[in-house]
């Protein structure tokens, strides 16, 4: 990967031994390790048992988690916040790995549309809740630094399973929690 880098820096025209240039390859290919580390990763060791019995039946909501992804169509960031419901059926997942698994799939090549659907379905699989929902919003650096170059643009996707697909009183009660102010 540091070749890939060093060749890039060639192609654009630029001299990778230039003295400020001199560590970028490696610095690139570290960094672009850490941003897919998702694919190094699975949910059980993300989890890491953290799924605990418990008689909660209402919905449990994890707000303004922050993510950063890369946009698989021009491996660009895009960079927001996600909202996690759930409802348990008689057990609850540790607080943090919520987020954990947020990064686990926002640390891939990604579309938002995509990431926000993986995000419910694994939370859906992990807890056995009667319902998940999920949604991110987001601002794409492609969608920004090129193209049509809209500063102010987001983007928001959501994905609902179980009672959240089913129930609009459920879904409602979701979207009043999270246009909440902290």
């Amino acid at each position: 990967m540091e070749q890939a880098f060093a060749d890039i820096i060639k192609k654009i025209g630029e001299d990778p031994s230039r003295d400020g240039l001199i560590d970028t390859p490696a610095r690139a290919a570290k960094a672009f390790e850490f941003l897919t580390e998702g694919y190094r990763r699975n949910v059980d060791d993300v989890v890491n048992g953290a799924l605990f019995e418990s008689d909660c039946n209402e919905m449990v909501v994890v707000s303004d988690i922050e993510l950063y992804s890369l946009c698989e169509h021009h491996l660009l960031p895009f960079i927001g916040k996600c909202h996690v419901a759930y409802i348990p059926s008689g057990k609850v997942l540790g607080l943090s790995k919520v987020a954990r698994i947020v990064d686990l799939y926002a640390r891939r090549l990604q579309i938002q549309e995509g990431l926000t659907t993986q995000i419910a379905k694994t939370i859906m699989d992990v807890t056995g809740s009667e319902g998940v929902g999920v949604i991110i919003e987001a601002r794409h650096m492609c969608m920004m630094m090129r193209g049509v170059e809209k500063q102010n643009s987001v983007m928001r996707t959501s994905a609902m399973l179980g009672v959240f697909k089913d129930n609009n009183a459920t879904r409602t009660e979701f979207l009043a929690l999270i246009n909440r102010p902290s």
